[in-house]
Formats: structure tokens, sequence, C-alpha cells
């Protein structure tokens, strides 16, 4: 079977992608007990390629059915007033120190020294720049 491409996968239904899944994985254990037996080189050097189409296969099939959780409970949301969270493994990644980082509104707050101390002293504007 030639290398697969993941854009030809992503437009197949659940049941296509475990049925390629099941092939993938029956022609990759052919070629494991080919390799056993003192097979011919081309068909170890396509054990490779197997391992790394069935990874193909997982990723789109594990994306359709993230698309599919994410867009039921964007849609349950819609019907919901209120807040709802999405699960962590729905959620964007991003790294740990943005994710962690202060919101726009927190940044932006002022103790209340510092107000005292704007309203007390604006800044002062000058009429010529340097």
């Amino acid at each position: 079977m030639a290398k697969i491409k993941a854009h030809e996968l992503k437009n197949k239904n659940k049941q296509e992608l475990l049925s390629q899944l099941n092939e993938l994985k029956t022609e990759l254990a052919a070629l494991r007990v080919a390799k056993v037996t003192g097979g011919a080189p081309n068909k170890l050097s396509k054990i490779k390629v197997m391992r790394k189409s069935i990874a193909r296969v997982h990723t789109v099939y594990r994306q359709n059915i993230r698309t599919a959780l994410r867009s039921k409970i964007s849609n349950d949301a819609a019907n919901k007033k209120g807040k709802t969270f999405l699960p962590l493994d729905l959620r964007v990644k991003k790294t740990r120190t943005l994710r962690r980082a202060l919101s726009k509104e927190q940044k932006n707050k002022l103790t209340e020294k510092e107000q005292k101390r704007a309203v007390a002293f604006p800044r002062r504007k000058f009429a010529v720049k340097a």
C-alpha cells in the first residue's frame, strides 16, 4: 500500500477510518512476520511507512472526534445561559506561561495608592516634543 496523505483521510467518515486502520495493522503484522522469516529488503523498508500511515489515521480520527465534541459543547452552551467550561483536553494548549498570564483587565488594574497618585499628579502634557 502506498503512503497515505492526511488530506485524503479528512473527508472519510469514522467507519472508513477504522476499516483503513485495521487494513494497515494487518499489513504491518504481515510485514513483521516477513522480517522475522527473513523477507526481502523492500518489505523491511515498508514497515516504517506503515507505522507512519497508522499514526496519520489515528491523528485524523482523533481530530474528527475532537471537532465533533467541540461543536456539540458549543451548541449546548448556546442553549444554556451562564458560563460553560470546555474540558481540559479540548482547550487551547498554548504554553504554560501564556495560560497563567494575567488577562488585559488584570494587567491594567491599579492599586488604590496608584489611583490616588494618578488623580493627584496627572501626566503633564508639553506643547513641544524633544
